[in-house]
């Protein structure tokens, strides 16, 4: 586990004081996938930076297994950074050496024979996707090839933890899909530990387990990816959360679809995991004298599960719906009457 604790950086210039990051706590379960979202400015790379003390904390800790991060000296520090593995938005390769020998690199740095080197690289180069680009230079490949290498190289050291800051940032939509999707089956392979610094909210949705949202310096919330999609709390996280469905949140819009007579109801639905793939509506449409008139929707996958949101207008007689309802709130879906104009 990593454990933060109260966790600041104040930043002195000559005419002002910048609170960049301001008494985060946060615990970090072993082996899971843990985001932290925010816009421009919200202090989550300097957040990112003060885990292995690329920048140092001005106040608060980082324990990282059993490990104070923050009171260690310059030696031991130098050694349990080669644990935590970094990668970074731009990639940070050294354009003058092939694949082969960027993630051979850290390696290198650690002591190890050349004959280990070449094992260790091979195995990271295969596990990767990059076998056949050995010997390429970083201006031989794309934007996702080079992202490969960076992450190959981050890993090169065996670490107990990955952080990732903005590592999709630059990356075309299909290629940010291809790097998460290694960054899962790193995951579950490794059983590796990652923190992912990013602005964008299909990341979160895509590939965390847990998610705690910045803004000014501060986490504004935190919890599973799921429950932060399904009951948003913070005006920031309900932003982040209308990324993903536009329409979800200005109920207002619906009014062209609706036919608003004296004995219908708009219902919101919330399905969560399995209840995704259950035929609710049908059901319904079947059980009951009702007329139902689908509005609009969406549904995305999530660690946890999928999570979907269906809007619907339901027409019937008031306790023919009341009881209609009813009945799909006890399937466990949420349902919630909506106002509309």
């Amino acid at each position: 586990m990593i454990q933060i604790k109260n966790l600041s950086k104040l930043y002195q210039t000559k005419h002002q004081k910048i609170q960049a990051v301001d008494n985060v706590s946060l615990n970090i379960d072993h082996g899971e996938i843990f985001g932290v979202i925010g816009y421009s400015g919200a202090g989550k790379s300097t957040f990112v930076r003060l885990i292995n003390r690329l920048e140092e904390p001005t106040e608060g800790s980082v324990v990282m297994h059993d490990q104070d991060i923050t009171k260690m000296p310059a030696n031991k520090l130098r050694k349990k950074r080669q644990k935590i593995g970094m990668i970074f938005q731009h990639f940070n390769l050294l354009w003058s050496r092939t694949v082969y020998d960027n993630i051979a690199f850290p390696l290198e740095i650690a002591g190890l024979s050349k004959a280990k080197r070449k094992e260790k690289v091979l195995e990271l180069i295969h596990l990767v996707g990059l076998s056949g680009k050995e010997e390429a230079y970083p201006s031989q490949l794309s934007g996702g090839q080079k992202q490969r290498v960076g992450i190959a190289r981050a890993l090169a050291n065996d670490p107990e933890v990955l952080l990732c800051d903005e590592a999709t940032s630059a990356l075309d939509p299909e290629t940010t899909d291809d790097i998460l999707d290694l960054l899962v089956s790193i995951n579950k392979r490794l059983g590796l530990t990652i923190i992912l610094i990013t602005h964008e909210m299909h990341v979160i949705q895509k590939i965390c387990h847990r998610v705690a949202v910045m803004e000014s310096g501060k986490v504004v919330e935190t919890g599973d990816v799921l429950d932060v999609f399904v009951k948003p709390q913070s005006k920031t996280t309900k932003r982040f959360v209308q990324q993903l469905n536009p329409l979800e949140h200005e109920k207002d819009k619906l009014s062209d679809f609706i036919n608003d007579r004296d004995d219908s109801e708009v219902i919101k639905l919330h399905f969560i995991g399995n209840r995704a793939r259950r035929a609710l509506i049908s059901e319904v449409a079947k059980k009951f004298d009702v007329e139902i008139n689908i509005l609009q929707g969406s549904i995305a996958p999530t660690q946890e599960g999928a999570y979907g949101t269906l809007f619907i207008e339901i027409n019937g007689e008031k306790t023919i719906l009341q009881n209609a309802i009813a009945y799909m709130k006890e399937t466990g879906v949420e349902a919630e009457v909506v106002e509309h104009a």
